[in-house]
């Protein structure tokens, strides 16, 4: 199958059940999120936030180990202009803003590794699980980028420390228990099974909670970030530039060829 192909791989799921709404995502290279999938997934986010049948939603990937791997970097790779630069990014942008002015909490469930893109759609939710796999990477400066557009979402959750820590150190995994200690894991299991009940109990408890105090509650959690949409858009731009640079080119083909 040809890297074009690759790219429109995976699907979107929204499965409701007593009030809550479970989105997931699934593409067959672990879990990576190439730009059909996140203009779906924000979508999704969008309408789910809108249902009156759903009283919480739990964001979560399929399959059992990695979360998120991130940008597809068969599409990355694809990259020749500007603007289709510009338009990739962003696709990460819409889906961090979707998460943020989602009227409904969000619950993270995060079963495995998540790299680049994939902590920052850990960190958008309002309160993540993960298990003791879930270790945590920003990859994207070995890569020739950054995590621009992941940046604010990351900070918000991790403070500026420990953001700039996964942003410098691209190539180092930080595990679950520093992910927790820094804040952007609320709680971590040491398996599927067990973290799945916990979710379960918590969702239950947020479906019965009074609607309004839980919206405004989410307004309180994310006041100081009504400027996102220009700031990610100008960080989309900022990677949308960087990834035709030829050491961004060069060091994407190392990749892809490991």
């Amino acid at each position: 199958m040809g890297t074009e192909d690759k790219t429109q791989l995976g699907h979107i799921a929204l499965d409701v059940k007593n009030g809550v709404g479970t989105i997931t995502f699934y593409h067959p290279a672990h879990n990576s999120l190439p730009g059909k999938l996140l203009a779906e997934l924000t979508d999704t986010i969008d309408k789910a936030g809108q249902r009156e049948d759903i009283g919480v939603i739990i964001l979560q990937s399929a399959g059992n180990r990695t979360f998120c791997a991130g940008a597809s970097f068969d599409e990355l790779s694809n990259i020749e202009d500007f603007e289709t630069g510009k338009k990739f990014f962003m696709g990460f942008a819409n889906v961090i803003n979707a998460c943020r002015k989602c009227p409904k909490l969000i619950i993270g469930r995060v079963q495995g590794k998540a790299v680049g893109g994939g902590v920052g759609v850990a960190a958008s939710t309002d309160y993540c699980f993960a298990t003791k796999f879930a270790s945590v990477k920003l990859s994207e400066l070995a890569v020739g980028i950054g995590p621009f557009v992941v940046g604010p979402a990351c900070e918000r959750k991790l403070g500026l420390t420990g953001m700039s820590q996964l942003a410098i150190n691209a190539t180092a995994w930080r595990s679950a228990t520093w992910a927790q200690q820094n804040g952007l894991f609320a709680e971590i299991y040491d398996n599927v099974e067990v973290m799945d009940e916990a979710i379960q109990v918590l969702a239950q408890k947020l479906v019965n909670s009074n609607p309004e105090a839980k919206r405004l509650l989410k307004q309180i959690f994310w006041e100081g970030t009504e400027h996102w949409d220009d700031l990610l858009e100008k960080r989309a731009e900022m990677s949308g530039r960087l990834v035709l640079s030829d050491y961004s080119k060069n060091a994407i083909a190392k990749f892809k060829s490991k």
